[in-house]
């Protein structure tokens, strides 16, 4: 028993030290691998806000290509009501001729 007192201490601070060495090395690791997600992430948003006036463009062609078929079914609809206000108009006017 006296012998596991003595040598348990030492078996538990070899470990502790091995487990803190490894955390340092796995947190410089660590730190390496963020700063380069950090360089990329900027290097990828450079590159968006390049983009960003392309982007704006599309959106204001959409916007216009949009508007005009608005416009162009809003148009038709209103000769297909036109149209067909007036056969009934036509329909109704003769039925009461009669």
């Amino acid at each position: 028993m006296e012998t596991l007192s003595v040598v348990m201490p030492i078996i538990l601070c070899t470990l502790t030290s091995i487990l803190v060495l490894v955390l340092i090395v796995l947190a410089f690791k660590l730190m390496y691998t963020i700063d380069k997600i950090n360089i990329l992430a900027d290097d990828i948003t450079k590159k968006v806000n390049s983009l960003n006036g392309f982007f704006s463009l599309v959106d204001l062609i959409t916007d216009k290509v949009a508007l005009l078929s608005d416009k162009t079914v809003d148009f038709i609809s209103g000769l297909f009501t036109k149209m067909l206000s007036s056969r009934k108009n036509n329909t109704k006017g003769e039925g009461t001729n009669e």
